[in-house]
């Protein structure tokens, strides 16, 4: 059964986004990949989110680039847990992407990690941790990267 999809809005966010599939794979966490646009393809969108939960989807994680309302377009379709992942993929080194996840209205909530690749990594270990709560294998699988951390 699928538990988390990962989300980017183009192929050029797969190279940030990968490291969240190797995140999800090292914890376990069977996922799916897939491509969508909040801006090309909404309807796309709307359409995987009215169905996420009856495919089997426990949790969300979207990358999006500059005007990067991906994230939150996907919380308003789905009252899934929705982490959201900046990319840095203008000008403004991924800031503008943060500030459009990060600042949803109440209510509406993304989770939002860092710019990059260490986001893109903590959003599978945030995945980890919530869905750890359901499924002990992922917890103790999350436990065993953090004492690896440790050094223990």
């Amino acid at each position: 059964m699928t538990k988390a999809a990962i989300i980017m809005g183009s192929k050029s966010d797969m190279e940030i986004m990968n490291n969240t599939s190797e995140v999800l794979n090292k914890m376990g966490i069977a996922h799916e990949v897939l491509i969508m646009s909040a801006h090309r393809t909404p309807e796309k969108v709307q359409d995987f989110c009215a169905s996420a939960r009856e495919k089997g989807f426990e949790l969300v994680i979207a990358g999006a680039g500059a005007a990067a309302h991906l994230p939150g377009v996907i919380a308003s379709w789905t009252t899934l847990p929705v982490i959201g992942v900046p990319i840095p993929s203008s000008e403004l080194n991924g800031v503008d992407s943060l500030y459009a996840i990060v600042q949803m209205p109440a209510g509406i909530p993304v989770a939002t990690v860092a710019i990059g690749v260490a986001g893109a990594k903590n959003a599978g270990y945030l995945a980890a941790q919530i869905l750890g709560l359901k499924y002990p294998e992922i917890a103790q699988a999350y436990d065993n990267y953090r004492n690896e951390l440790k050094g223990n």
